[in-house]
């Protein structure tokens, strides 16, 4: 061997076994200290040896080499060889001091191939040579099911075949084919570095005990141990399933509502334009709105408590029909883009024929609206009926006058329909386009970058209805100079994202007070369990289909004033209706009360719920856990009605939640696992961790390290020193002689 020096130990281990069982892998991460990742263990194996000329060439390779094993200074020589059977080995065989023998332990082949191939070569060149047998890639008894493996391997190759679990060999069947060879067994993993290091310290322990039975007077040998026990490698714990929840489809869902004009109560007259609208959405977002919208159109005299912009509000009862004529028109869109929360009165307008002009529509001076629900003066949030004809001139710079009219129209069945509208008249200075961009802000919190804006009409207008929020869109967003923008290019953003991020919060949480809790301009009522719930028709049918199916379809809902929703109770109820309205999770979910929300949102299509809740109850229990809590009851009272009302993301954390804990769950709680179905219980045995082989391997480690003890320093054996005077037939005692003696010559 080259580069020897004095007072060490040369050890030459031949490493053997199967082609492409991880002999090569392994000799370079012992050799070269080789990491590799599992795309590069993945790769088609190519057959290598690794050639014993590297310890001359590799000065690292060398140092690597040498190595202090029970006191004794060592140089480790591995000589790789091929897998094939028929080739020649006996030059790698000759002077060998131990003989590594390594199998797949995702190969079963490989393993009988150990005992029936090469146990008998080896014995045949090396008859006395100790061996030691290897099982490698270790990682692939949890990893066969990982997903990211799978994919790698699906991708590696089309004709790709998983490993089975019946692939797998467990650690007792290498442990029997070692018993059956004499061979110590040990387990290594590449791709952890599980073993490699401990695998090689015990293949010179086993080289140096037999070199000391033949050089019995080589004292540093002495202290040399036999081959230690290896601790059973333990799967790592699995990852925690991710939750995804369905992107948000709020701002788009209000741009809808916008759009198809369903049960509008409010028309803003700009000239000969007429724009339809929701007075729950706007009194929502915008206060001088909600404060025209609650004034007593019938009362006379001033508004107190209006701000100077908004000035006062001075009219006179007219029965007149108002100042409709057969020039006025409805300016509709029909982009689908984002939009925010919204609701309605009474009334609703089909999404049919939107763009048609009202114009061929007026009969007897009035203007025809499209309608599909009955009028509700029960709903409405001051308690008294709604009389039509009156009229009310108010001194605002922008309202000009307010009025309540019925408006014929077409049902979405085709059939003429009146409904009761509340028409605002608008000042002369808000232009149709000024007007149609504060009602796209006012819904979702942005403007259309497609359309051509006007920022001096937009900012003027702004002003004069007290928007807020687009005012500072102008001044700080936009540029100072009042531009023209259009041919679909935008020069700056349409709401910096801190910006939107106020408004959007803002929006929801007077939403959640305006709509749900106070319940202004509601138009529905739920018949549930437990009580009466009201709500907005048109905010139910943006954000909810099955909703918008009930109210549109032929069903007795559509036109009922009272809908009655079994198998619901209120507080279930008010928290669907929070995420309607705000696209938020309620904060009284929690992981005790959220199945009745699962089983609702199942029932409704709402998937998006359904992934805020798990997300929800996901994060409380973990907190739970954090805290010291025991959750596994949860998880096991959550497992199955989650798997019913397809809650899969909160189903498969349950399940990894109680795989995780199966041990304590099987101790305190087993009557809980019984009652599982037959399936689940299948899959958790199946995925418990630690698995059930791990735990068989720790205890026969635990019990081979007792007896490794009691083998090294037996117990010391006390002998029992029997006491003649107190022995005798039948219990008696009989006296000794020497003794009576001894005491009769104490007293002498």
């Amino acid at each position: 061997m080259d580069n020897e020096q004095p007072h060490q130990e040369h050890v030459k281990c031949v490493v053997v076994g199967d082609t492409a069982v991880g002999k090569t892998r392994l000799i370079c991460a012992r050799a070269c200290n080789a990491r590799l990742t599992l795309n590069q263990l993945l790769t088609t194996h190519i057959p290598t040896v690794w050639a014993i000329d590297q310890y001359r060439i590799y000065k690292e390779v060398l140092e690597r080499s040498c190595e202090v094993v029970d006191g004794v200074n060592v140089s480790l020589r591995l000589w790789d060889t091929f897998g094939d059977h028929d080739k020649d080995r006996r030059f790698a065989y000759g002077r060998s001091d131990v003989v590594l023998l390594c199998f797949s332990i995702a190969n079963p082949m490989s393993l009988r191939n150990c005992k029936v191939v090469w146990y008998p070569e080896i014995r045949r060149f090396c008859p006395s040579t100790p061996i030691v047998l290897v099982g490698c890639k270790n990682d692939l008894r949890y990893m066969y099911r990982d997903e990211q493996f799978l994919s790698l391997c699906r991708d590696r190759s089309p004709f790709f075949r998983p490993l089975r679990e019946s692939d797998i060999l467990s650690p007792e069947q290498g442990r029997s084919v070692a018993k059956e060879i004499g061979a110590p067994y040990y387990e290594t993993s590449v791709l952890t570095h599980f073993g490699v290091n401990e695998v090689f310290e015990n293949v010179i322990r086993a080289a140096l005990l037999s070199r000391r039975q033949q050089r019995f007077w080589m004292t540093n040998l002495k202290h040399v141990q036999r081959p230690l026990l290896q601790v059973p490698f333990c799967p790592p714990e699995p990852r925690p399933p991710q939750v995804i929840v369905p992107p948000p489809q709020f701002e788009d869902d209000m741009l809808s509502l916008l759009h198809s004009q369903m049960y509008t109560d409010v028309i803003f007259l700009t000239g000969k334009v007429g724009f339809a609208a929701h007075k729950s959405v706007l009194s929502a977002v915008c206060n001088s709105l909600y404060k025209l919208f609650t004034i007593d159109i019938a009362a006379e005299g001033t508004l107190g408590g209006r701000s100077a912009s908004d000035s006062s509000v001075v009219s006179s009862s007219d029965s007149s029909v108002g100042n409709f004529n057969t020039d006025t028109e409805q300016l509709l869109t029909d982009s689908p883009h984002s939009v925010i929360t919204c609701a309605s009165f009474c009334l609703s307008r089909s999404h049919h024929n939107a763009n048609q002009n009202n114009v061929s529509e007026a009969r007897h001076g009035s203007v025809r609206r499209r309608s599909s629900c009955q009028i509700h003066p029960e709903s409405l949030s001051h308690g008294t009926n709604i009389t039509t004809g009156v009229r009310r001139i108010l001194d605002h710079r922008a309202f000009q006058c307010i009025s309540i009219e019925r408006c014929e129209g077409l049902d979405h069945r085709g059939r003429v329909t009146s409904s009761i509208q509340t028409i605002v008249t608008l000042a002369n200075v808000i232009t149709p386009s000024a007007m149609q961009n504060c009602l796209r802000f006012l819904y979702t919190g942005g403007l259309d970058h497609k359309m051509c804006i006007n920022m001096t009409e937009l900012l003027e207008a702004a002003e004069l209805m007290d928007i807020p929020e687009l005012q500072t869109f102008d001044r700080e967003v936009c540029s100072p100079v009042q531009l023209i923008i259009g041919n679909g290019q935008h020069t700056q953003k349409d709401f910096s994202a801190e910006l939107h991020g106020k408004f959007a919060q803002r929006v929801r949480n007077r939403m959640r007070e305006v709509c749900l809790h106070q319940g202004l301009f509601s138009d529905v009522y739920f018949q549930l369990e437990d009580g009466l719930c009201c709500a907005h028709k048109p905010i139910l049918m943006a954000r909810c289909d099955v909703m918008a199916a009930m109210f549109r379809g032929d069903f007795r809902e559509s036109s009922a004033k009272v809908v009655h929703f079994p198998g619901v109770n209120k507080c279930c109820f008010q928290q669907l209706l929070v995420y309607l309205y705000t696209d938020e999770i309620d904060d009284t979910v929690i992981p005790s009360n959220c199945l009745e929300l699962l089983e609702l949102a199942n029932r409704l299509c709402l998937p998006r719920l359904v992934g805020l809740v798990e997300q929800k109850v996901i994060l409380d229990l973990i907190k739970y856990s954090n805290a010291g809590k025991d959750t596994t009851e949860h998880a096991l009272r959550l497992l199955e009605p989650c798997q019913m009302h397809n809650a899969d993301q909160l189903a498969d954390w349950c399940l990894y939640h109680i795989a995780v804990n199966y041990n304590d769950i099987c101790r305190k709680t087993p009557k809980l696992l019984r009652n599982l179905h037959p399936e689940n219980q299948a899959y958790l045995n199946r995925n418990r961790w630690p698995p059930v082989w791990y735990l068989k391997e720790y205890d026969y480690y635990e019990r081979c390290v007792r007896e490794r003890q009691w083998q090294e320093k037996p117990p010391k054996v006390f002998k029992r020193h029997r006491n003649n005077s107190t022995s005798g037939c039948l219990c008696f005692t009989t006296r000794n002689r020497n003794s009576d003696s001894k005491r009769a010559y104490r007293t002498v």
